[in-house]
């Protein structure tokens, strides 16, 4: 069985944007004089809504001040968001999947504004069908965004793959019966994600396009 509609994590699957998200969680710890978090802590939270990943990293935070700490970090990201870039041959990868008939998908913790001025900027948004953020629905790992994408496209759990880099995007298809594969050069180690039992798992760009041209991907893949 052949996977048709293949939905894709954005920040650490896609883009490149690890080491500018997690420096954005810092700074606006600095900014608001609260703990400063590690990058182990800051990378942990990768792939969730703002809201969601603060209360993971600051769980001694009064709520009345995630407003604050949220307008922080889009300032602080928005500030290197300019210079990201896609991790070498997304772009080559993406058309040949469109080549093939492929329907393609984001499913993203980024806001609609944030993904939409990406997508802008990279001149990627005629690779997807459609998308889903942060502010459309519930955060990872609830699967919600995966089951909305699947009913808007008119694709089955069985013919749809989810491609993520955190335990987030893993667990979210877990919960919406969809096979995943995970890639390692993002927010996670290959570790990490092998606890969710993904259908196989990349170590680079290169070796997930390699995968994901094949016609006949199937359940049983293992690795890359």
């Amino acid at each position: 069985m052949s996977y048709d509609l293949i939905v894709f994590d954005w920040d650490g699957t896609l883009m490149d944007s690890m080491a500018a998200i997690v420096k954005a969680i810092q700074q606006s710890a600095l900014d608001l004089g609260i703990r400063y978090p590690s990058e182990a802590e800051a990378r942990s939270v990768i792939g969730l809504g703002l809201i969601e990943a603060f209360q993971l990293v600051w769980p001694e935070l009064e709520r009345e001040r995630y407003p604050d700490l949220v307008n922080a970090y889009r300032q602080n990201y928005l500030a290197k968001d300019g210079d990201l870039e896609f991790f070498p041959g997304v772009l080559e990868m993406l058309a040949e999947l469109k080549e093939m008939g492929k329907t393609l998908a984001v499913a993203t913790g980024k806001s609609r504004i944030g993904l939409e001025r990406a997508m802008a900027r990279t001149n990627a948004a005629e690779f997807f069908t459609t998308t889903r953020t942060g502010d459309d629905c519930f955060s990872k790992p609830n699967p919600q965004m995966l089951e909305e994408i699947m009913t808007e496209t008119g694709f089955s759990f069985e013919n749809t793959l989810m491609v993520g880099d955190s335990i987030h995007d893993l667990l979210m298809a877990n919960a919406a019966k969809v096979p995943a594969i995970a890639v390692t050069y993002g927010a996670f180690s290959k570790d990490v994600l092998k606890t969710a039992h993904p259908v196989a798992i990349c170590d680079s760009v290169a070796q997930l396009r390699q995968i994901l041209k094949q016609k006949g991907t199937t359940k049983d893949a293992k690795s890359c």
